[in-house]
């Protein structure tokens, strides 16, 4: 009998994003809170017994290359295991790319976990989120499973709960490479450091809801005037966000811009190239029972 898993694979969206600093090995201090959002990724696994690694691609305009990072997060896995099996990847790629909703590194904790089923491993959700690390700074977020406050590189998470709310995102056509970015000179590297206190509703967030419009309504995304720079596109969704009387801000180290939807909106006179999607954010990620803590 064949085995299969088809799973989701959420993207995230930053509330804010700020550079507190720089390490020696040159990767960035950041503070952010990661939201998941109901914008997804579908990734279809089907077990094989050889030990082969084998990607489809099931969304042809996507072009990714032959080690994406589902490719890479299942050889990682094997080796960290001495697992034998192998397995078959179907991919169906609904976000776009270099819209820093971590798209890439969804799927690859997607893969983590569902390989972790369906090889019968039984890795904990720790150790899979140190394979993840590997891979990518967002990857144990995703592993996670929880919106969090995060600190550090991307892998010191502090889950948050936030309350429903929908979210309207526009990624233009245009990308700008996160290495740029994260490479210019003009990029401000040493924004206050904050605490989580300051924006929860109550003294503690152990358990109570973070206020949605304090955060939305405090700091920035230290990436968005570098990344303005080399994609004007992104001044561009803002300011039509502007015009139907939203307040855009950008989200991680992609072009993709988002706002909060207190309402629904006109939204036909958008550039016909460009990608809006009126999401709903969630409170846990959909594998987030797939292995123990």
């Amino acid at each position: 009998m064949r085995q299969l898993l088809d799973v989701p694979a959420p993207a995230k969206l930053n509330l804010f994003l700020h550079i507190t600093g720089r390490r020696d090995d040159g990767y960035h201090l950041l503070q952010s809170v990661f939201m998941l959002v109901d914008w997804c990724d579908q990734l279809h696994f089907e077990l094989r017994p050889d030990g082969v690694i084998q990607r489809e691609d099931l969304t042809p305009s996507a072009q990714l290359p032959v080690e994406d990072l589902c490719v890479r997060a299942a050889r990682a896995l094997q080796q960290a295991t001495g697992c034998p099996l192998g397995v078959r990847i179907g991919l169906e790629k609904r976000l776009p790319a270099e819209a820093g909703m971590g798209g890439g590194s969804s799927d690859a904790a997607s893969t983590l976990l569902a390989l972790n089923r369906l090889w019968g491993l039984g890795l904990s959700r720790a150790k899979l989120a140190n394979i993840g690390l590997q891979l990518g700074a967002d990857v144990p977020f995703f592993i996670g499973g929880r919106n969090a406050w995060v600190e550090g590189v991307g892998e010191r998470l502090t889950p948050v709960a936030l309350p429903p709310a929908r979210f309207l995102v526009v990624k233009p056509p245009g990308g700008a490479s996160t290495q740029r970015i994260f490479g210019a000179p003009t990029l401000k590297r040493d924004s206050e450091t904050a605490t989580i206190r300051g924006f929860a509703a109550n003294d503690s967030c152990d358990g109570a809801l973070i206020d949605l419009q304090k955060i939305l309504a405090f700091g920035h995304n230290d990436l968005q005037p570098v990344a303005q720079a080399l994609c004007p596109d992104v001044g561009h969704c803002i300011q039509w966000l502007a015009g139907h009387g939203l307040q855009g801000r950008m989200t991680g180290s992609g072009t993709a811009v988002f706002a909060h939807l207190p309402q629904t909106v006109n939204l036909t006179d958008a550039p016909g190239d460009w990608t809006v999607r009126d999401c709903s954010n969630m409170d846990a990620h959909p594998l987030l029972d797939w292995c123990c803590d």
